[in-house]
């Protein structure tokens, strides 16, 4: 499946530290991979109007029922307003019937090291304390 690649669509002061957060989920079964996959434009389309939001990624392994996501904000509160706001909201609670686990973790970059990559974003992932 195609990832849907770094976008930015509010680009951040370059001398601004940004709030960064990299999630993995895995869904239980491949049909949850595929609700998941098919409600993802929606919240990608949804972060890209948020505002605070200065970059998105998603990494889709719909048959390894394996999704990783990455975005930047303008600092935490943004990112949590977005994550309160709909579709977001409902979506997260529906899909909390078909994931298997979901990880989450959270840094601070300068603006100017944005686009993130996926291998930061992976690393940062492996290296987290905390499952969800």
């Amino acid at each position: 499946m195609p990832d849907i690649p770094w976008s930015t669509p509010h680009r951040a002061a370059p001398d601004a530290e940004v709030y960064v957060m990299a999630s993995r989920f895995e869904t239980a079964t491949l049909a949850g991979a595929v609700r998941f996959f098919l409600k993802a434009p929606g919240i990608i389309l949804q972060i890209r109007k948020a505002p605070g939001a200065h970059g998105v990624a998603l990494r889709a392994r719909v048959l390894s029922r394996t999704f990783l996501t990455l975005s930047a904000w303008e600092d935490r509160d943004a990112l949590h307003r977005f994550a309160r706001s709909e579709p977001h909201r409902s979506g997260s609670r529906a899909a909390s019937a078909y994931m298997k686990e979901s990880a989450f973790t959270y840094w601070t970059v300068p603006a100017a090291e944005l686009p993130l990559t996926w291998a930061e974003a992976e690393r940062r992932l492996a290296d987290r304390n905390t499952t969800h």
